[in-house]
C-alpha cells in the first residue's frame, strides 16, 4: 500500500550538505572521546592528506603543469575552500609565508567543538604547499572549531627562526613516484 509522503514539503532542516557536515562532526567527536583529540587529528589527517594529494594534482592539471608557483598555491588553498564552502583570503603571500584569514568554515557550525576537524585544513595546505615549493608548516594560530570568529592560518614555506618557533605541522615534498604525497610531521 503506497501512501502520501507526509514529511515531502515540510521545513525540516536536512539535506546532503547538513547530512555530510553532521556525519563529519560525529565522527570527529566519537573519535575525540574514545582515543583523544592527538589520535583523531593524526587519523583525520591521514584521510585529508590523501585528498590534498587528489586536489593538488586536480589544480595541476587544470593549469597544465607539473608545479604551482607561489601566486598559483595561495590561489588554489584560496579557491579550494570556496569551492568547499568556506570564505578565506589571502592576508599576505610572500616566499616566507602564506598568511590566510577565514570568514566562514565550510562545516558551518558544525565544527564548533570539533578541532580535529581543522586538520583537514592542515593537510590540504601543507600537500599543497609543499608539493609545489618544497616545505610547508602549517599554523592554525585562530579557528572557529576554538570558538574565534574566524581563522587565521599561517603556511610557513621555509624552515625559518619564525617556522620553528610556530606550532603546527610540517610537511616536506614527497620525491616518491608511487604515491605522490607529502610526509606530514608534528
Amino acid at each position: 500500500m503506497k501512501t502520501e509522503n507526509t514529511f515531502e514539503n515540510l521545513s525540516i532542516p536536512l539535506d546532503r550538505d547538513v547530512f555530510f557536515r553532521s556525519l563529519i562532526r560525529e565522527l570527529a567527536g566519537e573519535l575525540e572521546n574514545i582515543v583523544g583529540l592527538n589520535e583523531a587529528s593524526g587519523f583525520i589527517s591521514l584521510v585529508s592528506q590523501r585528498l590534498g594529494d587528489a586536489i593538488n594534482n586536480d589544480y595541476r592539471n587544470a593549469v597544465a603543469a607539473d608545479q604551482l608557483n607561489l601566486d598559483q598555491v595561495a590561489d588554489a588553498l584560496v579557491d579550494f575552500k570556496r569551492r568547499i564552502g568556506g570564505d578565506f583570503f589571502i592576508v599576505e603571500a610572500t616566499p616566507d609565508k602564506i598568511v590566510l584569514g577565514n570568514r566562514r568554515c565550510p562545516f558551518g557550525d558544525k565544527v564548533l567543538g570539533r578541532p580535529s576537524m581543522c586538520m583537514m585544513t592542515s593537510n590540504v595546505f601543507g600537500t599543497i604547499a609543499a608539493e609545489n615549493l618544497g616545505f610547508a608548516k602549517v599554523e592554525l594560530q585562530e579557528t572557529i572549531a576554538a570558538g574565534n570568529p574566524g581563522c587565521l592560518v599561517v603556511v610557513h614555506l621555509k624552515p625559518t627562526a619564525d617556522s620553528k618557533e610556530a606550532g603546527g605541522h610540517e610537511y616536506v615534498k614527497s620525491y616518491s613516484s608511487t604515491n605522490g604525497g607529502s610526509d606530514a610531521e608534528s
